[in-house]
């Protein structure tokens, strides 16, 4: 949860969830297509999420950013549907999608009463995908001038491809959703691209949520309508390589023409499903979960060695990492910021985190996930997403799993997270300090 440092204050402590459980309906297609369906009549509003189940790990470690490029190729129009935004805009339709290196998801928002559209526009491309050279080539500039643009020209645009490569050796996270070398784009091939898209974007591969103003009687009978004749395709079966335990410390060293030295530290941390992941989310809000937080009080406020110092972690299904950033003010030394991080990090280690203080990043913790389900779409997201991790129940336990960690869960995983041979080091000097 560090990673959305600022984004609520803390409310009242032990504050109560204003929302109900969020109810849903699950049923399965005979091509292998799940879909839940979560039924609000407070809103004339619907959503219908469609994740795949492939990312950026699941890429050729010579042909990276496909899954990426998939997001833009989605939206080139399909066989019976060329242009496939000016359908949805008439029907008073949105649209978006992203990528990560666990999944893809689309989503259409519109009102509730042209839902169907939604349902034709999603099945067909899943059906038949329009694929041109002339698509493929539109597509892969767009991809490129967004490489280019976030990836390489932008200040601190390579830190997240310089942590990746030198705290991973082995598991695909070792590089970015965007691909690991822009080459890869610019050589992608129109029957790569067609064998990528037969391989993952299947019914087998797929969640379908549908939330909002409907009934699970409709999107049933839509269901079927508009997905239920598409070839399951074959059941991918995820087969990655396990990244090894780290044994020694590893740094990097880098110089740029960027305005402030900044100072990153990387550390393993445990899959999405390891209980061990919810111990580690609330360690990050303990060192970085707002103004109030260990490292900005000490680091920001009193000591005035950093402008901005952030923790977080990627929240990744396989095992991820937990990240601390931080630029450091003008004219501080690197080795006098690095030794006062590592200093709040020993406190961790060693003292016990006072319940009240635990009590404090729960209470923020509960909030955010309360806030979070007043949203339709996050709703519909998050449902599609814990279905794709296996179990959907989870989208109304989560707090609970947070709530269950102690003191002494936190002040023994501190002990072994940040232990010194699980630490990667990247300083990030401007060129002309």
């Amino acid at each position: 949860m560090g990673y959305f440092a600022e984004c609520i204050d803390i409310l009242v402590p032990n504050f109560e969830r204003f929302l109900d459980m969020i109810h849903f309906n699950r049923f399965t297609l005979s091509n292998g297509l799940r879909v839940i369906v979560h039924e609000d009549h407070t809103t004339p509003m619907a959503v219908l999420n469609v994740m795949y189940d492939v990312g950026a790990r699941d890429e050729d470690p010579n042909k990276t950013g496909f899954a990426h490029l998939f997001e833009h190729l989605m939206f080139g129009g399909s066989v019976n549907i060329p242009d496939y935004d000016e359908p949805l805009q008439m029907a008073g339709g949105e649209n978006n999608a992203y990528t990560t290196n666990d999944f893809t998801n689309y989503y259409i928002q519109l009102p509730a009463e042209n839902i169907e559209t939604a349902f034709w526009l999603e099945s067909d491309r899943m059906l038949s995908l329009a694929f041109s050279e002339k698509s493929l080539e539109v597509q892969r500039k767009v991809v490129c001038e967004e490489f280019k643009e976030h990836y390489i020209n932008k200040p601190y645009g390579d830190v997240q491809s310089k942590i990746r490569s030198l705290a991973y050796s082995t598991h695909p996270y070792k590089w970015m959703t965007i691909g690991k070398e822009l080459s890869h784009i610019e050589n992608a091939k129109l029957q790569d691209v067609k064998d990528f898209f037969f391989k993952h974007y299947r019914p087998l591969n797929a969640v379908v949520c549908v939330a909002g103003n409907v009934t699970t009687a409709q999107v049933q009978l839509l269901a079927e309508k508009w997905f239920g004749d598409i070839p399951a395709g074959e059941k991918y079966n995820r087969n990655l390589p396990t990244e090894p335990a780290q044994t020694a410390p590893h740094t990097l060293e880098i110089k740029a023409k960027v305005p402030l030295d900044a100072l990153y530290k990387a550390y393993h941390i445990y899959p999405r499903l390891d209980p061990r992941y919810y111990i580690v989310d609330l360690m990050s809000d303990v060192l970085s979960g707002g103004s109030s937080a260990r490292l900005h009080q000490v680091l920001v406020k009193e000591k005035k060695l950093f402008s901005s110092i952030d923790a977080y972690h990627y929240g990744s299904n396989d095992a991820g990492l937990l990240i601390i950033e931080g630029k450091l003010l003008k004219g501080v030394k690197m080795e006098d910021a690095e030794k006062a991080l590592e200093e709040e990090i020993e406190k961790l280690r060693t003292e016990k985190v006072p319940e009240r203080e635990l009590e404090k990043v729960k209470n923020r913790v509960e909030s955010m996930l309360a806030f979070e389900d007043m949203s339709l779409m996050s709703r519909a997201n998050n449902l599609a997403f814990y279905e794709l991790l296996g179990n959907v129940d989870m989208m109304n336990v989560e707090f609970e799993n947070y709530a269950r960690v102690s003191v002494d869960d936190i002040h023994k995983e501190a002990n072994i997270v940040f232990q010194p041979n699980n630490t990667n080091t990247l300083y990030y000097y401007a060129e002309n300090n």
